[in-house]
């Protein structure tokens, strides 16, 4: 992000409220400000004191508190016009029905009728009071006029009712957060840039029915490709064969061996502004395919496999824009990853464990560490599309530092 955004979480009196604790930890370590207005209701569950440590900001609990700036400015409006985003997180039945009957009796319901920012709600209840016709006339109203209302997940709720009324987790939460942000105006910061992006594993022939491959699903890339399109891009993927739909609104180019992709890939290279190779791309194919379908006769099979072509090492050598690689590793993460860095000519790798506990491979979280010439950034576990656009500003980043 080109400049800090801030982010007003209100946070009312739901069980979950505990929970936000988290929420605010992860974005300030984003580098959003974050402002925490709460209800009398949520001070019941939650200190005050808690939500000033973790977000370093004053914490607003009452509407006829102090402006934070000029004390002629009037709170409420204050907050609202600092706010890129306000979330109101949990989202209780209450505050709701306020917010769609346009009451305003205390802080957090007048900053919502102030807002001229997203709104972005994560309600949380008894199911029977989620279910309730009131409670969905509510959040009908809402979305009617253009608020973002996530619902709730299914499970065991704290009154020991199973169904849907869970605060979905944290990670989901960060996710939408970050996705509304980059549906403003304000963040489609890659308008006008070509994205060139590489996904999924490949497939390496051994016969017409066999072939060499790995366990890669495509995700990452796939979310990469959302995550840039989102953010105003005109996105070109090369993928092998993904186990995920490719996001609509991007170019697709299917390819199924690493010399396809590698011909594909430089064929797109040299019009694209950022190059993210996230494919695993097959190190070595085999020598010479069979024609026809080996028959199994009992004895042992050799194969003899020859190095397939570097895909990254060949864009780094006439290397332009920004040029991201990816290193899947099972040991010695930070070791390799800085060598690729190095001997690849590349602006940035980002690096995770592959071994099989990571579940990385198939999954829909990653943890990944990223790194640069001038640093690393260590990120925590958090969904593919989420940490994205974690990528995505650190090539903004980048491309910052190179102007």
């Amino acid at each position: 992000m080109t400049e800090k955004k801030t982010i007003v979480i209100g946070v009312t009196g739901g069980i979950a409220a505990y929970k936000v604790t988290d929420l605010v930890s992860r974005l300030k370590k984003r580098g959003f400000e974050v402002e925490v207005m709460m209800t009398e209701a949520a001070q019941e569950l939650v200190a005050p004191l808690t939500f000033r440590v973790i977000s370093g900001r004053p914490v607003r609990l009452d509407l006829f508190d102090e402006s934070e700036g000029d004390p002629a400015e009037v709170e409420h409006i204050a907050i609202a016009d600092r706010a890129d985003l306000i979330v109101i997180v949990p989202a209780t039945a209450n505050i709701m029905a306020k917010a769609a009957a346009g009451i305003a009796d205390d802080l957090v319901s007048t900053v919502i009728l102030a807002a001229d920012s997203p709104v972005l709600y994560f309600p949380a209840m008894n199911t029977r009071m989620w279910e309730h016709p009131a409670t969905q006339n509510s959040v009908a109203v809402l979305r009617e006029r253009g608020f973002k209302v996530v619902d709730p997940a299914e499970g065991r709720l704290a009154c020991g009712t199973v169904g849907r009324g869970r605060l979905p987790d944290i990670e989901t939460l960060e996710e939408k957060i970050l996705a509304v942000m980059a549906e403003s105006e304000r963040e489609r910061d890659y308008a006008g840039k070509t994205v060139l992006i590489t996904a999924g594993p490949t497939e390496e022939p051994i016969d017409p029915v066999r072939c060499i491959t790995n366990h890669s699903s495509g995700k990452m890339g796939c979310a990469l490709a959302k995550a840039a399109l989102r953010r105003g891009a005109e996105v070109h993927l090369v993928c092998g064969p993904i186990r995920v739909d490719p996001p609509a609104g991007v170019r697709v180019y299917p390819v199924r061996t690493a010399l396809e992709m590698k011909a594909q890939t430089e064929a797109l290279y040299d019009a694209a502004d950022v190059t993210i190779m996230a494919a695993a791309v097959a190190d070595y194919r085999v020598k010479d395919a069979a024609a026809q379908k080996i028959k199994k006769d009992g004895s042992t099979l050799t194969l003899e496999l020859t190095p397939n072509p570097d895909i990254l090492a060949s864009l780094g050598e006439r290397k332009h824009g920004v040029l991201v690689g990816f290193a899947a590793e099972t040991e010695r993460l930070a070791e390799n990853a800085r060598r690729k860095l190095e001997q690849k000519h590349v602006d940035m790798i980002v690096a995770n464990d592959v071994s099989p506990a990571s579940g990385v491979f198939g999954g829909d979280t990653n943890t990944v560490a990223i790194f640069r010439k001038n640093g690393a950034t260590d990120c925590p576990k958090m969904t593919k599309e989420a940490l994205a656009d974690v990528i995505l500003d650190e090539i903004k980043n980048l491309e910052e530092t190179k102007e």
